[in-house]
């Protein structure tokens, strides 16, 4: 019964990455992508330049500050929707689908639309210009790493609020109705009761988060257009310009790996932290 998962996961996952790894070894370019297998073999070189000479260290530190300050945002807002919806009343369900909206339209729709409504003179200076607030452009400059904070966390709390969601389906209405019984307020129901068993979904949430964050081509790319203002050059889009701009593939194929083992890092830290709290519940059950 696993063989056609594992088929599936060798063609789509492993065999790519094998790829890359192989491409990655070789001086690929414009010159020699046609006859690729006989590109000229330099090991490591492409490693050295994507660490050394290429802006792949800058762009890890824009992507990782974009997803943290991203997620950071997003998890009040999701929870804070979750508690909004969880019981019942009048109109709920309306609610809840207004709420999936940012989540379900497609990045490219997303960004195109942002991207009309913050040019110069658009909706979005002319709101601020009316509180007197007058930053300049906001698909260019200095703002533009803004910019692609601000329509990420439009287009990504929804996400969050699912995970919240379903971590409060799973706890016990008895539970709610015996701490009002004893005069709890609702902040104690919060600290004791809802946030223990939010702690679960929430953090396996975040380490989503932050990957999809990272991994997001689409928004930037759409919403700023090519060239991109460099505070806004993620791991992706390093990447699409080293392969579709300068034709270096395989700087762009080492680019790719050392960003995948940079992205391994909060992933690895996630799964050790889950370890360590399963090993210490097992423990305290016995």
């Amino acid at each position: 019964m696993l063989i056609p998962g594992g088929v599936l996961m060798v063609v789509v996952v492993l065999i790519p990455l094998a790829m890359a790894v192989y491409m990655s070894l070789l001086d690929l370019n414009q010159y020699t992508i046609r006859q690729w297998l006989q590109a000229p073999f330099i090991a490591l070189s492409n490693y050295v330049e994507a660490i050394t000479d290429s802006p792949l260290l800058s762009s890890f530190g824009i992507s990782i500050s974009f997803a943290l300050i991203s997620t950071l945002v997003t998890i009040p807002i999701g929870v804070a929707a979750a508690l909004a919806t969880q019981n019942a009343y009048r109109g709920r369900a309306l609610v809840r689908s207004v709420f999936l909206v940012p989540y379900v339209i497609p990045s490219f729709v997303t960004a195109t639309i942002w991207r009309t409504i913050m040019q110069p003179g658009g909706i979005w200076t002319g709101l601020l210009s009316v509180v007197g607030i007058h930053p300049g452009l906001w698909l260019n400059g200095p703002n533009a790493f803004w910019t692609l904070v601000i329509v990420e966390i439009w287009a990504a709390w929804p996400f969050i609020y699912l995970l919240a969601l379903s971590g409060l389906q799973t706890i016990e209405q008895d539970v709610f109705e015996a701490a009002a019984l004893d005069g709890v307020s609702w902040w104690e129901q919060l600290r004791h009761v809802v946030f223990p068993n939010l702690r679960g979904p929430v953090a396996l949430a975040s380490v989503v988060a932050v990957l999809a964050h990272i991994n997001n081509f689409t928004l930037p790319f759409v919403l700023f257009g090519m060239p991109a203002p460099d505070n806004v050059q993620t791991l992706p889009f390093l990447t699409y310009i080293q392969s579709f701009q300068s034709f270096r593939f395989g700087l762009s194929a080492a680019t790719a790996i050392c960003s995948l083992v940079l992205l391994a890092i909060p992933l690895f830290i996630y799964l050790r932290v889950a370890r360590l709290d399963r090993t210490e519940a097992e423990v305290a059950g016995a």
